[in-house]
């Protein structure tokens, strides 16, 4: 397994940001993109993403073999919300560790929340999803979407060789559609992708990323 670069390290934040502008979109205008509801907010924002973010799914859906369709969990997040996610997740850190101090238990609370200032959700660039057929069934991915390390015995990292050849297979086939339309992924979280934020840059060496946080932008009307 290759280096895993969390999002707590200094070098992702270093990256400097050349905010594009582009809108946040809504997923459920869009025939081709199936959105599952399961972390729904009265205002959207989970179905959003900014607008080469949306480009490049269609893309990459069509690089899916024809019975299979991508499942779109989350998008956008709110900067407060992913603060508060952070929060509580350091502060779990520390209960179930008292002799490790603020920075040990902020780079294993990252390893499944990303510190808010260089969060992927935040820009609109990042998107969790998972594979279902073209009837709504999702497909075994060896663990559930948003599966924590520690409760999935970090069966819910990419590369883990902890699941079924049915589920890495799946997992080849998702990964396989998104990198070839440009995205990125959190090796810590095989439903986690991303484009044009920091940790995509950093990955790709691209000069700087294309999106800061988009708590500025205003989400488009919802159906």
């Amino acid at each position: 397994m290759q280096e895993i670069v969390f999002l707590s390290d200094s070098r992702i934040a270093e990256v400097p940001v050349k905010e594009c502008a582009e809108p946040l979109v809504d997923l459920r205008t869009l025939e081709a993109i199936r959105v599952d509801p399961r972390l729904a907010d009265e205002a959207g924002a989970y179905a959003h993403v900014r607008q080469s973010v949306s480009d490049r799914l269609v893309v990459a859906q069509t690089r899916l073999p024809r019975e299979l369709r991508f499942l779109i969990v989350e998008g956008f997040r709110p900067p407060g919300l992913q603060r508060q996610y952070f929060a509580s997740a350091v502060t779990r850190q520390r209960a179930a560790h008292p002799g490790w101090d603020d920075a040990r238990a902020r780079i294993e609370a990252s390893r499944y929340v990303s510190p808010p200032e260089v969060a992927p959700h935040i820009t609109g660039g990042a998107v969790d999803l998972t594979l279902c057929t073209s009837g709504g069934v999702e497909l075994d991915m060896g663990t559930e979407v948003n599966a924590t390390p520690p409760e999935s015995d970090e069966s819910c990292y990419t590369d883990s060789t902890a699941i079924s050849a049915e589920a890495r297979s799946n997992r080849r086939i998702l990964g396989n559609a998104l990198a070839s339309a440009g995205f990125v992924n959190y090796p810590t979280e095989w439903w986690h992708w991303s484009f044009g934020e920091r940790y995509w840059a950093y990955i790709t060496q691209a000069r700087y990323a294309r999106y800061g946080i988009a708590e500025d932008l205003t989400l488009a009307a919802s159906r």
